[in-house]
């Protein structure tokens, strides 16, 4: 069984990589731009061409799956990578599953409806099923290294090119949430933006990562929108996630199930996000908002406080 990748960044491209070597036997590559080989047995490269957006490769990479006839097209969940997958699917007539939790060797696969109120099991029907995974789905291991087989793919010019007139650096949201081992996240029970300055200094004090619920980055703008959690942002499996004044609503919590271990504070003691809570700490404060670092140590009793918002 033949399993391709596609991805946007690199680090997705071989964690998905070393997640299809579970799937099937062979795995092989779509890298656009210079190709580093050691980790499939073979990489389809495209020439990068400077004037090109990442949609007008749809046709090049068409080409490469007709080629191939994968069991699996496994792709990172980035809107470009949708756009393109789109096209793809339409001229292949091919199935495609997205936000995929889980996926299975047989072909089925786990995902989120409802707005993440509900999981549903289902499975492709074609001969290559496209579907779109993200970081933290398969468990983790080591990079195969293997001696990579390469080909280079002449670029297909596409019908209707898109021009780039103007390109801006997008300033970074900081380090990759999806690799931490450690997350923070915010929610709207922080009363005041100042108060993430103290959230801050607890995240540096633990070697942690802040996140946010929607709200506080959309809605406040407190926070960059890349770095907010749940079934239309960031889905994490951390080792530990720290859930400070988040209410625990589904649309958030399903980026957040994959956790090892969740703990939560929160002034309400009826918050949902205590069910999945495995530690949990209630007391308001109107004064500061303190964590201690024994709240870390599930053998350690701490006291959390949390500045009301009412």
């Amino acid at each position: 069984m033949t399993v391709l990748v596609l991805a946007e960044k690199n680090s997705t491209l071989y964690e998905l990589s070393s997640g299809a070597r579970q799937l099937g036997n062979r795995v092989e590559a779509i890298v656009i731009g210079e190709a580093q080989g050691g980790f499939v047995d073979k990489i389809w490269n495209i020439p990068r061409k400077e004037d090109a957006m990442f949609e007008d490769y749809t046709e090049t990479i068409f080409s490469i799956v007709e080629k191939v006839k994968p069991s699996f097209l496994l792709v990172e969940p980035t809107k470009r990578c949708k756009i393109v997958i789109g096209r793809l699917a339409a001229k292949l007539g091919a199935s495609v599953m997205a936000d995929v939790s889980q996926l299975m060797k047989d072909g089925e696969a786990v995902h989120m409806v409802y707005g993440g109120a509900a999981m549903r099991k289902e499975k492709a029907t074609t001969a290559t099923a496209i579907v779109m995974v993200g970081s933290g789905v398969f468990e983790e291991s080591a990079l195969v290294t293997v001696d990579s087989e390469q080909e280079t793919v002449e670029f297909i010019e596409p019908a209707f090119k898109m021009k780039v007139v103007n390109s801006v650096q997008k300033p970074k949201a900081g380090a990759d949430l999806t690799k931490a081992k450690r997350v923070i996240g915010v929610g709207r029970g922080l009363a005041a933006e100042e108060d993430l300055g103290t959230v801050r200094e607890l995240a540096e004090a633990i070697g942690a990562e802040i996140g946010c619920t929607r709200p506080i980055a959309d809605g406040e703008g407190w926070m960059p929108k890349e770095t907010y959690i749940g079934v239309t942002g960031l889905m994490l499996s951390p080792d530990v996630y720290i859930a400070l004044g988040i209410s625990g609503q589904i649309q958030h919590v399903v980026g957040i199930n994959h956790s090892k271990i969740v703990k939560a504070v929160n002034k309400d003691k009826n918050a949902p996000i205590f069910k999945f809570a495995r530690m949990d700490h209630v007391k308001p404060n109107k004064n500061r908002f303190l964590v201690h670092r024994a709240f870390l140590n599930n053998n350690q009793q701490s006291h959390c406080f949390l500045r009301s918002s009412g």
